[in-house]
């Protein structure tokens, strides 16, 4: 998610496109042991998915609660980061959602909406139908993607401006769905603009999305009600409890947002210049960061973790990627293609990439 990000922000291309790469070929040997080596851990678990959302959601939601009600700024602040890294957690299931079957884990969808999606102002629609663009063959890393900007080959600015813009993101959805929704209900032309241009988790300014169709046009509807009615209250509750609450949870979803913007600058290489690239290239543009360090399971849960093993098996249910990544090293092997997008953490990857914003392009 994308959320998956928890919104990523539009940065302008100013990237000078290098000269035309040497082509990846497919490696088909991995692909092939990606698809017949995870036949049997393909399937989404309820049991797993549920008590995750549903127990992150309760300590994001009653840590919040706890540092709203303290008077103890240490302890404010120690409950604070609780909350945004459970809520963080609980948020990026949306990226789940995106990619489950449509009869996979009934009420699934619905019930995280209604407890995460809508009360922190990013429901399923805005991920739905949007983040598949990203994983189709011929638009990942084209002008079509989303998801995607040359970063690694932009100035080097616009990597702390990409990560710190998210602060901005709990006051730009507050005021989407608190002022943009209602308006576009009486103005078409703004309904128009806040569909195509702010109704997606993307990152790329190029993209416009298209009006809603099928069995996501109702969910959009309800979906947006519940968005706008909440946001209403969130700000007409100023005037019951004053800015405290209020601002707190803004601080709190910011967190989230920017340790979200960390993750998603560090989901790819960002070094394609536009042009379709095979699976096996999408890989190696893509990030895995497998264990044994741990730390990367605070800022790419859910899965994310495994991004690069997620391009080559998108359906894959999160839980079921570690035990994927395994039976693919083993049988691959550490000198393969497939152990090239295996990278140490997040340090080395921004290093990487910061390294390549000054590198000259021409």
């Amino acid at each position: 998610m994308t959320v998956q990000q928890h919104i990523d922000p539009a940065l302008p291309r100013t990237a000078a496109m290098p000269s035309a790469r040497q082509p990846i070929a497919d490696d088909k040997d991995m692909l092939r042991a990606a698809r017949d080596l995870t036949k049997d851990i393909a399937e989404a678990r309820a049991g797993i998915y549920w008590p995750d959302m549903l127990g992150s959601a309760l300590v994001g939601y009653g840590a919040l609660a706890g540092a709203i009600l303290t008077q103890s700024l240490p302890l404010a602040i120690a409950l604070g980061l609780v909350s945004a890294l459970a809520l963080y957690r609980a948020l990026l299931f949306i990226h789940e959602i995106s990619h489950l079957h449509r009869d996979a884990l009934p009420g699934f969808r619905m019930a995280w909406n209604a407890l995460v999606g809508v009360p922190m102002l990013t429901p399923s629609f805005m991920y739905e139908g949007v983040h598949t663009l990203h994983h189709k063959r011929t638009q990942y890393g084209t002008v079509e993607d989303p998801e995607y900007l040359p970063l690694a080959l932009m100035k080097p600015w616009t990597l702390p401006l990409f990560v710190l813009i998210a602060l901005l993101a709990p006051v730009a959805l507050l005021f989407r769905f608190a002022v943009l929704v209602p308006l576009g209900a009486i103005l078409p032309p703004v309904r128009q603009l806040v569909w195509q241009r702010f109704s997606s988790l993307s990152i790329n300014p190029e993209f416009r999305r298209r009006p809603p169709e099928g069995e996501l046009r109702p969910r959009v509807f309800w979906q947006e009600l519940g968005g706008s009615l909440w946001a209403i209250t969130l700000v007409a509750s100023i005037f019951v409890l004053g800015w405290r609450p209020l601002l707190i949870a803004l601080a709190v979803v910011s967190l989230t947002a920017v340790l979200n913007q960390l993750r998603t600058l560090v989901a790819h290489l960002w070094e394609n210049d536009g042009e379709a690239m095979t699976v096996t290239a999408q890989y190696l543009d893509s990030v895995n960061v497998p264990p044994p360090g741990m730390i990367a399971e605070i800022w790419a849960p859910v899965g994310l973790r495994y991004h690069a093993l997620h391009h080559l098996l998108p359906s894959m249910p999160y839980h079921s990627l570690p035990e994927a990544h395994r039976r693919l090293a083993a049988q691959l092997g550490d000198g393969s293609t497939f152990h090239g997008a295996n990278h140490p953490g997040m340090a080395s990857l921004v290093l990487r990439i910061a390294k390549s914003t000054m590198r000259p392009h021409g």
